[in-house]
């Protein structure tokens, strides 16, 4: 093992010891995934924490800010990015209409329907909270050139790809 040995390489090169008929290069990818995804965990949160926001509220928040002017969506809409279920995406809405950092308007497309939009004081948390994000995730990757993001990014994507399929 090298100087720039990671806790990954230890396991692995014990497993290879014990085991050298394995081939183990899937563990050295995906459990620095792992390790990694740990770490990422944490600062979402800690951006979150610091935005008075919890990672459910961010998630409706965010996509709502994402659809750009005026700030709205559909509750179907919503369910869709967020992938949880309509009794949930309920929950949510009143609960954040209850923060008041979104408020419920009759669609005036169809009167019968409703829009969810993002309040001023929800757009600040969620602005806020997204500066927090990417300054926190530029930490992680700090030991990254700019062509180093990009062909990990690229990687990633397409494996990625293979499971979204």
């Amino acid at each position: 093992m090298t100087q720039h040995s990671d806790e990954v390489d230890r396991i692995v090169d014990a497993w290879v010891r014990q085991r050298p008929d394995l081939d183990f290069s899937p563990l050295e990818v995906l459990s620095r995934v792992d390790r990694l995804s740990r770490h990422l965990d944490r600062a979402r949160k800690e951006a979150f924490r610091r935005s008075d926001l919890e990672s459910w509220e961010w998630d409706v928040l965010s996509a709502l800010r994402r659809a750009g002017e005026p700030f709205q969506l559909s509750p179907k809409q919503l369910l869709q990015q967020t992938l949880v279920s309509s009794g949930t995406m309920t929950n949510r809405i009143d609960r954040l209409v209850g923060r008041r950092l979104v408020r419920r308007e009759s669609d005036p497309g169809d009167g019968r329907s409703i829009l969810v939009t993002l309040t001023a004081d929800g757009r600040t948390r969620v602005d806020a909270a997204i500066t927090r994000l990417v300054d926190a995730e530029a930490v992680l990757l700090g030991a990254l050139s700019r062509g180093d993001r990009d062909r990990l990014a690229g990687l990633l994507r397409k494996l990625s790809l293979g499971f979204d399929s």
